[in-house]
C-alpha cells in the first residue's frame, strides 16, 4: 500500500474517532478537563453548598457581636437594570383586587409578578444556569446533560430547590478602596493577587464554606446611570476565579451584573468565569449586590444569611442576603 494511502486512511480514522467519540471520553472540553463526577458523588445537585456544615453555621453565628442587619439586596423595581431582553413587571389586578366582605368589609390587594425571577436584579445563579455546548448536547455542573433534564416546566435537575439555605461566614473585599478609587472602571480585571492583596489589607482570611463578596464600587451606578451599569463591568478574570474556587468557597458575589469582567479578558471566551466557577466547580454567583452600606462600616467578616426561593426547577432565584454582624 502506497504511503500516502496510509495517510489518508489514517486521517480519516483520526476524524472518525473524534466525531464519533463522547465528550466525557475526551481528555478536553472547551473549558478544560473533564469536571465530573463531583467530589460529592455523581448524583450531587448541590455542588459547594456541601460545605456548608454545621460547624460553618456556629462559626458564623459566633461573628454576631452587635447584631447589626445589612441589607444587600436592590428594590425589585420597574426600571431597574436588566441583562438583555429580561424583563420586570409588578401589577396590583385591581384596586382593590377583591372585596368589600362581609359586614366588616374587608378589603385586599394582590400582585401580579412576571420576569425572569431567577435572572433579574439581586440574584443567585443556580447550577443549572450555565452549561457548555459538547457533541450536540450541553453539559452543566457534575456532567449533567440538558437532554436529559432540561424541561421547559422547570429543571428537572440542578434547580434552584436543591440549594437549601445559606447561613455561613461572609466576607467582603473592598476592591475599590484597596485601589484606591471611588469606582472601578469597566473591563478592569480583578486577579487572585489583587484579591489577596486586599484580604491581607483588612486582616481577614478565607476558609472552606464561606462566602466571598466583592465591592467595585460600580454598584453606585443603580437605577442612576442603568446604560452605563449594564454596558459593561469590572470583575474577577480566570485566574481569580480559579483561585476562589481554590479556597473551597461556596458562593461569590458582587455589586455587578456578572461579578466577572466585561468585556472579557479574551472576546473569544465570554463569561468563561461563569463556567469555571459554576460548571466546574459548583460554587454559586450572587450578583446585584448593595455592599455600600457594608463597606462604609468596614464590615469585612460577617454572618451571611440567604435563603433562596424554593422555586422549583428554576435556574436562579431572586431574595434580599442579609449581613449580620
Amino acid at each position: 500500500m502506497r504511503f500516502s494511502h496510509l495517510v489518508t486512511l489514517s486521517l480519516f480514522a483520526g476524524v472518525f474517532l473524534v466525531g464519533n467519540s463522547h465528550p466525557g471520553d475526551a481528555p478536553e472540553t472547551p473549558i478544560g478537563p473533564k469536571w465530573w463526577p463531583s467530589e460529592w458523588g455523581a448524583e450531587d445537585q448541590r455542588g459547594a453548598a456541601n460545605r456548608m456544615t454545621a460547624k460553618k453555621v456556629q462559626e458564623a453565628a459566633g461573628l454576631i457581636k452587635d447584631g447589626k442587619v445589612y441589607q444587600l439586596g436592590h428594590l425589585y423595581e420597574q426600571g431597574m437594570p436588566l441583562f438583555g431582553n429580561r424583563h420586570f413587571s409588578l401589577t396590583i389586578p385591581g384596586s382593590p383586587t377583591g372585596g368589600p366582605m362581609g359586614e366588616n368589609k374587608m378589603v385586599y390587594h394582590d400582585e401580579m409578578v412576571s420576569g425572569e425571577l431567577g435572572q433579574i436584579g439581586t440574584q443567585l445563579d443556580g447550577l443549572g444556569h450555565i452549561g457548555v455546548r459538547m457533541g450536540g448536547d450541553d453539559y452543566f455542573y457534575n456532567g449533567f446533560r440538558r437532554s436529559e433534564f432540561g424541561k421547559a416546566y422547570g429543571l428537572e435537575k440542578l434547580g434552584i430547590e436543591n440549594v437549601g439555605v445559606f447561613f455561613t461566614r461572609g466576607v467582603l473585599v473592598d476592591m475599590a478602596a484597596y485601589k484606591d478609587v471611588e469606582q472601578m472602571k469597566a473591563g478592569d480585571v480583578i486577579t487572585a493577587d489583587d484579591l489577596q492583596g486586599a484580604l491581607k489589607k483588612e486582616k481577614v482570611k478565607l476558609g472552606e464554606g464561606d462566602v466571598i463578596l466583592i465591592r467595585t464600587g460600580h454598584g453606585k451606578l443603580w437605577m442612576k446611570h442603568n446604560d452605563v451599569f449594564n454596558r459593561g463591568e469590572p470583575g474577577i478574570g480566570m485566574d481569580a476565579g480559579k483561585w476562589l474556587c481554590s479556597q473551597k468557597i461556596v458562593l461569590v458575589g458582587s455589586d455587578t451584573w456578572a461579578t466577572e469582567v466585561v468585556p472579557p479578558e479574551n472576546k473569544d471566551r465570554p463569561f468563561e468565569v461563569h463556567q469555571e466557577v459554576l460548571v466546574r466547580n459548583g460554587v454559586y454567583n450572587l450578583e446585584n449586590l448593595d455592599l455600600e452600606e457594608l463597606a462604609k462600616d468596614k464590615v469585612y467578616e460577617f454572618a451571611f444569611i440567604f435563603a433562596p426561593l424554593r422555586l422549583k426547577g428554576a435556574t436562579g432565584s431572586p431574595g434580599n442576603p442579609i449581613a449580620v454582624r
